[in-house]
């Protein structure tokens, strides 16, 4: 797994001071006022950029893996150039960096996670979730995957390979998790009501249940 990480993107290294901002957060304050100060961004355009992805969700992921199920084409231009195919369906990643999209299948099956810091694909999915960012998450998935994964309710067969990849400054991975069976006639939008945020990164596996009125 690569360990190509720099130190553009988002960290949890630091501690929170009580009562005050964590020192990440301080510094980025203070760099942002440094910008606006020496004109090179205006107050305007960092309200506009965290305005756009705040409004992040995982509801973008779920839409393109929804499509990716029932249309082979997209899914083949999906796992070529995941911020393209996002595209296609309106959805704009073009601030993030490369977004690589990852296929289960009945043989392999991928798990993502960043072991130094916390890169996700926020510009599809949104912020990360704690446990996502946590320490015993990042070391134990490379570790012991299948416990983990078990921990969330996942069991695989013995002959399924897990492969666990690591999300850098550079890559980010998006997984397509496996079409649950029963799901035959359903649409895209009741298929993209079943997968879950957790399913995107490979923790979980989407379940069928009742087809969700839309």
């Amino acid at each position: 797994m690569s360990d190509g990480h720099d130190h553009d993107h988002d960290h949890d290294h630091d501690e929170p001071v009580e009562g005050a901002l964590p020192a990440a957060a301080l510094r980025t304050r203070a760099i942002e006022s440094l910008l606006v100060e020496k004109g090179v961004l205006t107050a305007e355009a960092v309200a506009r950029g965290v305005d756009w992805l705040v409004s992040r969700t995982p509801t973008n992921g779920a839409r393109i893996v929804a499509r990716a199920w029932v249309d082979p084409a997209y899914k083949q231009r999906l796992l070529t150039d995941a911020k393209v195919a996002a595209g296609e369906l309106g959805i704009d990643a073009a601030q993030s960096v490369t977004v690589v999209a990852l296929e289960n299948t009945a043989d392999v099956h991928h798990l993502v996670v960043c072991t130094l810091c916390s890169c996700y694909p926020r510009a599809l999915l949104g912020p990360p979730p704690a446990w996502y960012k946590s320490n015993a998450y990042r070391s134990r998935a490379v570790i012991e995957p299948r416990a983990v994964m078990a921990e969330f309710g996942t069991e695989l067969p013995a002959e399924v390979e897990v492969r666990v990849v690591d999300s850098t400054a550079d890559i980010r991975y998006l997984v397509v998790p496996r079409r649950p069976a029963g799901t035959d006639g359903w649409s895209e939008e009741q298929l993209a009501a079943i997968v879950t945020r957790d399913s995107l990164v490979g923790v979980v596996q989407p379940v069928a249940g009742e087809p969700v009125a839309v």
